[in-house]
C-alpha cells in the first residue's frame, strides 16, 4: 500500500488518480445570481484591502497572515460566521482510497465552511466552500491539486462543491461536480487589489454563503 500526502500531488497526478476533467467558465453569472454590495460592505472591503496592502508593501505575507488578514475578514463580511454555517480549520480529510490502485491519500484542508442545517446522505454536514491558502509569493495554482483532492472526498456525499485557492492577492474559484468523469470548472480569476474585482469577490462569497 502506497500512502501519499495531498500536498505533494501535482495537477497531473490528481487528474490521473481521480479522472477529473477541466473546464473553463468565463462568467460567474452562469452559476450564481450576484447581488450588489451595500455602501457599508464596500467600505469594510476597502479597509481590508488597505490593511492587507500595508503588509504586501513590507514584503512577503505568510500563509497564516493571508488567512488572518484577508480570508477571515472576507468570510465574516460575506456571512460565513453566522448559523447554520460552521467553519473548520486544519482538519484531516481521513483517507482517500484510489480504485484500481494500491494507493491511499491523506491530507489536511485549510478552511472548510459546512452547513449544520443540511446533511448529505451519509449524515455528514453539507460542504459549502473549501479554501486552500498560500503565502503571497506562491502561485495560487499550486494549491489546486490539494483543493481538488479534498473536494473529491466530498463528492462521495454530495453532487457539487465550491472551492477557492488564494494567496491573498489572487482568488481562483473552482466549481467541482460529481460525474463520470468528475468535472472542475475554473472560474474567472479575481485580483483582490483591484477594487472592481474585490467587489466581485465579495459578491461571489456572499452568494455561495446563501446557497
Amino acid at each position: 500500500m502506497t500512502i501519499l500526502n495531498a500536498r505533494n500531488l501535482s495537477l497531473e497526478d490528481v487528474q490521473r488518480l481521480f479522472g477529473f476533467q477541466k473546464q473553463y467558465n468565463d462568467s460567474f453569472s452562469n452559476l450564481l445570481s450576484l447581488e450588489p454590495l451595500t455602501d457599508t460592505e464596500q467600505q469594510e472591503l476597502k479597509q481590508i484591502q488597505n490593511d492587507f496592502d500595508r503588509y504586501l508593501t513590507a514584503g512577503k505575507v505568510s500563509e497564516g497572515q493571508v488567512k488572518f488578514l484577508v480570508v477571515a475578514p472576507l468570510l465574516r463580511l460575506a456571512g460565513f460566521y453566522r448559523y447554520p454555517i460552521e467553519i473548520t480549520l486544519e482538519e484531516s480529510i481521513g483517507e482517500i482510497e484510489v480504485e484500481d490502485e494500491d494507493i491511499k491519500i491523506k491530507g489536511r484542508f485549510d478552511i472548510l465552511a459546512a452547513s449544520k442545517a443540511k446533511h448529505t446522505t451519509s449524515q455528514a454536514y453539507f460542504w459549502i466552500l473549501l479554501i486552500e491558502s498560500k503565502n503571497s509569493q506562491i502561485d495560487i495554482y499550486t494549491g489546486l491539486p490539494q483543493l481538488l483532492t479534498y473536494a473529491y472526498k466530498s463528492l462521495d456525499n454530495q453532487k457539487s462543491v465550491w472551492g477557492l485557492t488564494t494567496n491573498g492577492i489572487s482568488y481562483q474559484f473552482v466549481y467541482i461536480q460529481q460525474g463520470n468523469p468528475p468535472v472542475y470548472h475554473l472560474m474567472p480569476l479575481l485580483n483582490f487589489m483591484e477594487s472592481p474585482r474585490a467587489n466581485d469577490l465579495l459578491q461571489v462569497l456572499k452568494t455561495i454563503c446563501q446557497l
